[in-house]
């Protein structure tokens, strides 16, 4: 296996532990980058750009990073709430009245962020064409009742998330959260990440699919008296249902997928671009100022939901959009902040030593929130900094 790229002295247990995920792994291609303090200190990429390919990975190929999107879309309403546009202690509905419909009315956008507005499922999933259409998930999750009493308990909104959090961005904006992200963010900034991929970038992103080896429940510890398989596997669990408001799922390698905005699953993004939006969160990078001021940072990061979750059925830690450091889903301390996606991608900072990390793959393994390839390489860069 050739692995490319360069990584600063130190830094080389991380590229030992990246050529391991494809020795004992099973990787077919990925890449993996990190800053320190805004300056990049790892960049490595290898294998195929398509996961049932013979191409090579080259610097610049995108993958779809699944729930790895939900924190780059967080940055939208925290950025909104930062420049004085969105209260994030407002109910949903003073900016989106219909959707204070079936008891929703108490549901603040807070709420929305740290997934306590009890909205993880739909009584009639969507279908692919109507989950790629903008309008359609929103009235979907306007029109439902709650699952649980809004603000009183906590569980993943999987894919509902994404539909939340674009409407209140387009009532208060009237953009969608990629549309403004593209032209706030991630547009002036230069990212290689795009949530509602362009035509003229669609050469980029690589073929993803499945791949053998993983752990059923990504390495997760299953609570008592209910496991997490036994969650997947109840039609009529809340679990199930979260992960099957849209049924069957879109095909992730399907150019209306791609082009398409869901803000809960499908950013595409290079391992730099996702590594380089959290560095430009928490401090200045060459030629970009800091996004994020101090308090918002805290935001994202100050514990707002904590302890079982009703979705995942594990304990999860969530701030503002973004989940925290956690047996669950770990990042580098307990400061940090991010979001994995199921099956192996990885984006988040750590304010504290700087570190700002992007991992992305085209094999997808039946992990949930700790992927083994992404956790190794955490570890590696624990290691190289005496944490």
């Amino acid at each position: 296996m050739d692995v490319n790229g360069t990584v600063a002295e130190g830094f080389e247990p991380v590229r030992e532990a990246f050529l391991r995920n494809f020795e004992t792994l099973g990787d077919r291609g990925a890449a993996v980058a990190v800053y320190r303090d805004g300056q990049k200190v790892v960049d490595l990429w290898g294998g195929t750009r398509d996961v049932d390919g013979t191409a090579p990975w080259e610097r610049g190929t995108a993958q779809v990073v699944r729930s790895a999107t939900k924190g780059v879309a967080a940055a939208v309403p925290l950025l909104l709430h930062q420049r004085g546009q969105l209260d994030l202690d407002a109910p949903v509905g003073h900016y989106w009245p219909e959707f204070k419909a079936r008891g929703k009315e108490r549901v603040l956008v807070r709420h929305v962020l740290n997934h306590r507005a009890g909205l993880p499922v739909l009584d009639r999933p969507l279908t692919p064409q109507e989950a790629l259409d903008p309008l359609r998930g929103p009235a979907a999750v306007a029109a439902q009742a709650p699952a649980w009493e809004p603000g009183t308990d906590h569980g993943y909104h999987a894919l509902t998330y994404g539909w939340l959090l674009d409407e209140l961005v387009r009532r208060v904006t009237g953009q969608g959260a990629g549309q403004w992200l593209a032209s706030q963010v991630t547009g002036p900034l230069g990212l290689d990440l795009w949530l509602g991929l362009p035509a003229s970038e669609a050469g980029r992103v690589g073929r993803v699919g499945r791949v053998e080896g993983a752990e059923p429940t990504g390495g997760l510890r299953a609570r008592p008296k209910r496991s997490v398989t036994e969650a997947y596997e109840d039609p009529a669990s809340l679990t199930r249902r979260a992960f099957a408001a849209i049924s069957p799922f879109p095909d992730q390698n399907g150019p209306a997928y791609r082009a398409a905005a869901l803000p809960a699953t499908n950013a595409m993004a290079t391992a730099d671009g996702l590594a380089r939006f959290y560095a430009t969160l928490i401090g200045d990078t060459a030629g970009s100022a800091r996004l994020f001021t101090p308090q918002t940072v805290e935001l994202a990061r100050a514990e707002e939901s904590a302890g079982p979750d009703r979705i995942l059925v594990v304990g999860t830690r969530f701030g503002l959009g973004y989940m925290l450091h956690g047996s669950a889903s770990p990042l580098l301390t307990p400061g940090s902040f991010g979001h994995p996606g199921r099956g192996g991608a990885l984006g988040f900072a750590d304010p504290e030593t700087g570190i700002a990390f992007g991992y992305v793959t085209n094999g997808f393994r039946r992990t949930v929130t700790a992927d083994p390839r992404a956790q190794g390489l955490v570890r590696a860069v624990r290691g190289v900094l005496g944490l």
